[in-house]
């Protein structure tokens, strides 16, 4: 996906809402709006978004373990397995 392709001006957003809305749920590609010449936001449908805060979600979790293991804050899987079996044996 080139997002060089997809950079359209304040002023096509305002004549095209409708069109560009129809065209972001049909291709998931962003759309970048210009205002004076620069860009100034994204647009992207609900899918692809929702997908990418999925992601991000799950990259702050790897990057959490990934510190967490460099801290060594980390136990052996087979410790942490056997505690909770004692607990389920316990209730």
């Amino acid at each position: 996906m080139k997002l060089s392709s997809q950079i359209k001006p304040i002023s096509y957003l305002k004549a095209h809402a409708a069109e560009i809305v129809r065209k972001l749920n049909e291709h998931r590609e962003p759309l970048v709006i210009t205002q004076n010449g620069e860009a100034k936001v994204v647009i992207q449908d609900i899918e692809s978004y929702e997908q990418t805060q999925e992601t991000m979600a799950l990259l702050k979790i790897l990057a959490l373990g990934t510190r967490q293991i460099g801290e060594g804050k980390v136990q052996p899987a087979e410790d942490v397995i056997k505690r909770l079996r004692e607990r389920q044996e316990d209730h």
